[in-house]
């Protein structure tokens, strides 16, 4: 093993991939099987300065440089080779947000993050002008919001990018970004695979009378699908990225991606009518779809795969901190009789004790906002625990509320998906937090969404393995080969990880909590609005 590698190491037989996510920058090294042989990372944290929650050009170099020094540091100690070739590298990022440059390429305003909630009229402008939904974290509601508080920047615009996009264009001179990522820029044609031609003459003509010496498509960056050939690492890029100056420059890129799109990547689902969820602090899910809905939806963004199929995604800001902060409580208890208590083995027991609990939670009620949720309607949150003087309350039934109650915002924007436009998923793919205790989290959600849940061992590997594959396959694909079927055949092995079916008690038991969540949201507005 050791040798194989070592030779591939070499020879450049690697591929490398590196993504900025919002506490840590990871970069991961796969060989020819797609392997991860090495790593590095970097934590660092956003800021809120003067309103917008930003990182500095500093920290994004510095943290970039830090992670890429630790997988070469990684690479000398584990095979003592000086890593200087690899055979193609990915970058990819958190989606969204908004990074402006102007003529001389000078950063015209600090790069505003996905995180900002600050462009709610825009986006609710440009909703109604394109017919569209546009989020407030899209890089068009962004501009836009610039452009009606009559920023002075606007005028000299002439790069708008994301994190990722303006890492590529760094490391390769080119202004590119993949579909997957460019999606939540700016709506995409799913047809012709790049911006929605129609939306950007709207917008235009929407602006038209500042007069601005630039029109949007100038602005934005060319966009590209997985497969494509993006550029080549750069003398320059090279130095930028690997501070000790080994690594050699002409290493072909391929399209910058966000961290939806590597998600997909990482889970094997970017083929039409699978999916995933992630679930750990926040929660989200991406559905890749056979066709457009019907109608627009404020809690449905829609976003594509790296190859620019459809996906309906539905992200929540609340997922398992009050789970977490409970289960910390049962902790002090034992500790308080002089028990001392594994973390996994107490999530392990309570998880599973929470499977002996009546299937609608015995007329229990929660609700685990720490912050506001807008699929729900709240811009603050309060969590809390209801129930009547009737209710089953016991120990499962009470686990059992608060694993529900996690996956609680996300039913209400799945069932628009499932029960009212008719999409069908076959399979579905779980990672992150909640799914670490076998089988539970995977059965709760399977409830949840009536479709059949698969866990895979590789999920852990994360975003920067995503990014490494989609390299990968702009590497090694053959001709005429799909995405899909690269990673099913040769990424993943027809490996689908474990799976578990929706059992029909649980699943009528979830919609009989969901219509008690929904009865009881006027308790939760009551709780925000007296406790201050």
């Amino acid at each position: 093993m050791g040798y194989d590698v070592k030779t591939a190491l070499e020879t450049g037989k690697t591929v490398l991939g590196i993504e900025l996510g919002s506490t840590r920058i990871k970069a991961v090294l796969i060989d020819e099987n797609n392997t991860p042989i090495a790593s590095g990372s970097h934590d660092w944290e956003n800021r809120y300065e003067n309103g917008v929650w930003t990182y500095s050009l500093d920290d994004i170099w510095t943290g970039l440089q830090d992670a890429y020094t630790n997988l070469a540091a990684d690479v000398k100690g584990q095979y003592g080779v000086v890593l200087k070739k690899i055979g193609a590298i990915g970058f990819s990022a958190m989606m969204h947000g908004y990074m402006v440059f102007d003529e001389k390429d000078e950063l015209l305003v600090p790069f505003r993050t996905w995180r900002n909630n600050i462009t709610e009229p825009a986006s609710e402008k440009l909703t109604e002008v394109f017919g569209y939904h546009i989020p407030q974290r899209w890089s068009i509601a962004h501009l836009y919001q610039s452009i009606l508080n009559g920023e002075e920047h606007v005028g000299k615009i002439h790069t708008l990018l994301t994190l990722a996009g303006y890492i590529h264009w760094k490391m390769t001179g080119r202004r590119v970004l993949g579909v997957g990522e460019a999606s939540g820029m700016f709506p995409i044609d799913i047809k012709t695979k790049d911006f929605n031609a129609r939306m950007i003459a709207q917008f235009d003509e929407l602006v038209a009378e500042k007069n601005y010496g630039w029109k949007l498509r100038n602005i934005l960056p060319e966009v590209f699908v997985a497969g494509q050939d993006a550029g080549t690492l750069t003398a320059e890029g090279a130095k930028l990225l690997d501070v000790s100056g080994n690594l050699e420059a002409g290493v072909p890129l391929c399209p910058p991606e966000g961290d939806a799109g590597t998600g997909m990547a990482a889970t094997n689902s970017v083929a039409e009518r699978t999916g995933n969820v992630s679930a750990g602090t926040s929660v989200f899910a991406m559905i890749v779809m056979e066709k457009e809905l019907q109608k627009v939806y404020d809690a449905i963004d829609l976003v594509t795969t790296p190859t620019g199929n459809l996906v309906a995604m539905v992200h929540c800001n609340n997922c398992t901190s009050d789970l977490n902060a409970w289960v910390g409580l049962f902790r002090e208890f034992a500790e308080s009789f002089g028990m001392k208590v594994e973390m996994n083995e107490l999530f392990g027991m309570l998880y599973n004790k929470a499977l002996e609990g009546d299937a609608d939670c015995g007329g229990l009620l929660a609700y685990n906002y720490f912050s506001g949720e807008h699929i729900t309607g709240f811009t603050e949150g309060r969590p809390m625990f209801v129930r009547t003087p009737e209710s089953k309350f016991n120990l499962a039934n009470f686990m059992r509320v608060h694993l529900f109650t996690s996956l609680g915002a996300l039913k209400t924007g799945l069932d628009i998906l499932f029960k009212k436009e008719g999409v069908q998923a076959d399979r579905v793919t779980g990672h992150g937090g909640l799914f670490k205790t076998k089988g539970v989290g995977q059965s709760i959600l399977a409830a949840a969404m009536n479709t059949p849940v698969s866990v895979m061992e590789t999920a852990g590997e994360g975003g920067a393995w995503g990014i490494a594959l989609l390299a990968a396959y702009m590497l090694y694909k053959k001709d005429g080969e799909t995405l899909d079927t690269y990673l099913q055949e040769r990424v993943f092995g027809g490996d689908t990880g474990t799976c578990v079916e929706p059992k029909p008690e649980d699943v009528a038991g979830f919609d009989e909590f969901i219509k008690r969540y929904v009865a009881g949201l006027p308790i939760e507005h009551a709780a925000v609005a007296n406790l201050k």
